[in-house]
């Protein structure tokens, strides 16, 4: 038999975490077993040589799970069955799949996620050119990206957050080095501020910080006036405000209108540019676009 599509392996993983936690390495292997995989077929690498082809495929089944929450994380590499998921154990559909999963509020797909990370739109094969395809699909790869590192960090704790924030400020430039932007955030946590980046490397000029880890609670107005406060009281012109939830249209009102300037950056930009810098991932596979060289057959 060929290896399963990753919509296949959807049920199969959901019944090997029926009985409890369990890891995802060991979810591979049985389901190897079960599918009476051969060793030549367990050993079939992606292009990228840095994975099976079948343990891809298990992967995004437990995330294609996940997200509409009939899994969810417990730890690193290990997961559980939900209530929700035993639900839908107890009375099995034919065959679980992408559509199946639709029906769920938590799936991806619907208006709620789509309004915290904003999802590619799906367009016809058809009328787009293979360039675009291409795009498109690294587009709605990088939309998934950003909406799990999102979820892994509100599933941290606090202090995971801060030094995530730590990253990407580094790797966009500020606060010179990682150990000493590490270090700068939050020493001034009693005033009302959870970190001081250097903007330059020179210490010239410099950015304090406030990071509020929420899952669901909007930030709202008094917030950004008790950090403009803050703000004041250090004498600083800027201030960076992070969250891993979102803003009230009046907070954003407020913060726009205050004499100094207070970027937001809500958790779906947060991760975005956790993508763009390259921060929590890694580049899987490079593929190269070639195009007639035209000048070659000039002669």
């Amino acid at each position: 038999m060929d290896i399963p599509d990753f919509q296949s392996l959807m049920l199969p993983v959901l019944r090997a975490s029926s009985a409890g936690e369990v890891h995802i390495r060991d979810v591979v292997d049985r389901l190897g077993a079960e599918f009476a995989l051969s060793d030549a077929q367990l050993a079939v690498l992606l292009p990228s040589g840095r994975q099976t082809t079948f343990a891809n495929r298990v992967h995004w089944a437990k995330s294609y799970l996940g997200k509409a929450g009939l899994i969810k994380l417990t730890r690193r590499g290990y997961f559980e069955i939900t209530a929700l998921g035993r639900e839908v154990l107890a009375r099995p559909p034919g065959r679980l799949d992408i559509g199946f999963l639709k029906q769920f509020p938590d799936y991806p797909d619907t208006k709620a996620l789509a309004e915290q990370i904003e999802l590619a739109p799906v367009t016809p094969l058809s009328a787009l050119t293979p360039d675009e395809e291409m795009r498109r699909a690294r587009d709605r790869i990088e939309d998934s990206l950003a909406a799990d590192i999102l979820e892994k960090i509100i599933a941290a704790p606090p202090a995971f957050f801060e030094r995530v924030v730590v990253r990407l400020v580094t790797a966009m430039g500020y606060g010179g080095s990682l150990s000493d932007a590490g270090e700068a955030l939050g020493k001034s946590g009693d005033g009302g501020v959870d970190g001081v980046i250097n903007e330059d490397i020179l210490g010239l000029d410099r950015i304090y910080v406030q990071a509020k880890r929420y899952s669901e609670a909007p930030i709202g107005p008094g917030a950004i006036r008790d950090f403009f406060g803050a703000l004041d009281q250090f004498k600083a012109n800027k201030g960076l405000f992070v969250t891993t939830s979102t803003f009230t249209s009046s907070a954003k009102t407020t913060a726009a209108g205050l004499s100094k300037r207070i970027v937001l950056i809500d958790g779906a930009r947060f991760a975005r540019l956790m993508v763009q810098f390259d921060v929590g991932c890694r580049v899987e596979e490079v593929i190269a676009i070639k195009r007639l060289d035209e000048d070659f057959f000039e002669a």
